[in-house]
């Protein structure tokens, strides 16, 4: 049977409300806590979750043709590339299905697609207090600027990695840092692995640097670079790692008996993210309510001393 929406509430004998959770990378804490956040609220409120991992274009096409056939009425998704919203919106369109995006937001022609509902941060901000973070510890440790050298992750394809970096970048140089102590690792990928793998070039190429920042779009990435600067042999307290998000993957380092190169991460919640987005497309879909158009989350600076705190108050 057909499922047919309507703007107001569903009317006596409606299909359930089924609604899709398309993640770009099902397998990082970030996105495992928003699912299952989405699927807690569904428990709660009476609807149904489908969870989805798509990490390229032709999977999210892939994910939003399964959710038609399953009737699901609309969907919530982190796509792996912005610039596919366009073709998201068309084929949602096409089902008679809504989308809300979460995180990452649709871009077409370089400019964001203000016609979809968005729940994400502001990455220049997150960024900037990223950047503050390590400056604050540079000084409390007592380094010179023009002692420290940076190594800064880039993704300068995803339009969020470059916010944060841009963001962090900023609040160094207000802050009194070399530009030219700050040097790139490009990276292939958002994860661990990919960092560790760029960022350990920089450290080689320039070894007379003994003290250094590392910086990235989250934490799986400075995670890669504080693993790439343990390889190269310099000692924790030399290095200052800020990530971002407020995972499993800041949790572990904060546990550990002695501290790492993993200084901090300014923590968002993705429970949060999970929660408010699934929430908001279900009151859409049957009241029809629809979600503000670009709504911007904070961030908490947590450290191995308050993380335990953080965590409980933002519910991570």
């Amino acid at each position: 049977m057909a499922v047919t929406l309507v703007t107001g509430a569903f009317s006596q004998g409606a299909s359930p409300v089924k609604i899709g959770f398309i993640v770009k990378m099902p397998e990082q804490p970030w996105f495992i806590n928003e699912q299952n956040a989405a699927e807690e609220v569904g428990k709660k409120l009476g609807f149904s979750v489908v969870r989805i991992g798509a990490p390229d274009g032709e999977k999210v096409i892939t994910a939003i043709d399964n959710l038609h056939s399953q009737g699901a009425q609309g969907f919530v998704i982190c796509t792996p590339d912005v610039r596919l919203g366009p073709a998201v919106v068309a084929k949602a369109r096409a089902y008679n299905m809504k989308v809300v995006s979460v995180d990452d937001q649709f871009v077409s022609g370089g400019k964001p697609i203000d016609s979809v509902p968005h729940l994400g941060m502001s990455g220049f901000k997150i960024g900037v207090q990223v950047g503050q973070t390590i400056s604050e510890e540079m000084a409390r440790r007592g380094w010179k600027p023009e002692e420290v050298a940076a190594v800064r992750i880039t993704n300068y394809e995803l339009p969020t990695a470059k916010e944060r970096t841009d963001g962090a970048t900023k609040a160094l140089l207000d802050a009194g840092f070399k530009k030219e102590n700050i040097f790139d690792a490009p990276q292939k990928t958002t994860d661990t692995e990919s960092a560790n793998t760029a960022s350990a070039p920089v450290f080689a190429k320039h070894a007379a640097f003994k003290k250094w920042v590392i910086y990235a779009l989250n934490e799986e990435s400075v995670l890669g670079g504080v693993r790439a600067s343990e390889q190269f042999g310099l000692d924790p307290a030399a290095v200052i790692g800020v990530g971002i998000n407020g995972s499993g993957v800041a949790f572990a380092e904060f546990q550990k008996a002695h501290p790492t190169g993993f200084y901090a991460t300014v923590a968002v919640s993705s429970t949060m993210h999970g929660r408010a987005t699934a929430e908001n497309l279900f009151n859409w879909i049957t009241k029809g309510v629809v979600p503000p158009a670009n709504t911007e989350t904070a961030g908490t600076v947590m450290t191995r001393e308050n993380w335990q705190k953080v965590r409980s108050d933002l519910q991570l």
